[in-house]
């Protein structure tokens, strides 16, 4: 799997290479930020994520960049006690002219463990910067996206599919400190244990509120069907925001 994900994003990395190289040289990024977020109170899985990094920019010639990197703690184990796990997500986007509201995207996803990395590559439609639908999203304060992760490579024979819905909404009739976002992966044709549901979903939401700058206090409910004990989780923790 090693030498496939690797001779996929090299085969991008070097279609890319010229456009991206000679724009770097004028400007980097356009804007991003970098989001930490630290859980110190688990509710009912004491091996789940105790800390997120989310990372995102706007390149040059349409192209830009979004991850996500999670770390898990040891089973049984007190929040932040040891870490175990990690599993990352690093996805690179070219929308595909200015004014159009779809991205062709290509996802390297890797994990603790062996022979379990991934490399996706499919479609992003951004919902609410499509024409029709634009005022409706615009009048509810709502972003929403779905990547169709159309294409995985990896070490199964199945040919597995996923679409990734992200949302995220603000509340400015309320406040301007408060906001709601999340994802839910729903993925398809995976060969899968016989207690695991057919075609399963891994969702996260979380509320988050402002406290003082970029710094929040998080609240975030988890979801999980490949685990068959304590499907869902609760998260508290604290959030922390750097913006460019």
């Amino acid at each position: 799997m090693k030498s496939i994900f690797s001779t996929g994003l090299l085969a991008l990395g070097l279609c890319c290479l010229p456009s991206l190289a000679s724009a770097a040289e004028v400007k980097n990024s356009s804007g991003g930020f970098l989001d930490f977020n630290f859980y110190p109170y688990l509710s009912d899985v004491d091996n789940d994520n105790v800390f997120t990094l989310n990372i995102a920019a706007s390149l040059p010639n349409r192209f830009s960049y979004f991850s996500l990197t999670n770390i898990g703690n040891q089973p049984e184990d007190n929040e932040f006690s040891d870490t175990t796990t990690y599993y990352t997500e690093q996805n690179l986007r070219w929308k595909v002219t200015d004014t159009a509201p779809i991205d062709l995207t290509v996802q390297g996803n890797m994990r603790s463990g062996e022979d379990n990395d991934r490399l996706r590559l499919g479609f992003r439609w951004r919902l609410n910067d499509t024409a029709f639908l634009s005022p409706f999203f615009k009048a509810i304060n709502l972003s929403y996206s779905i990547n169709f992760h159309a294409v995985q490579i990896d070490d199964v024979e199945a040919d597995v599919w996923q679409m990734e819905h992200v949302f995220a909404m603000a509340f400015p009739y309320l406040t301007d400190r408060l906001y709601l976002a999340g994802f839910i992966d729903h993925t398809f044709n995976e060969d899968l244990p016989d207690e695991v549901p057919s075609d399963p979903a891994v969702a996260e939401v979380q509320l988050g509120l402002r406290l003082v700058e970029n710094f929040y206090a998080i609240a975030e409910w988890r979801l999980n069907q490949y685990r068959r004990s304590d499907v869902n989780n609760l998260a508290l923790g604290v959030e922390y925001k750097i913006k460019w």
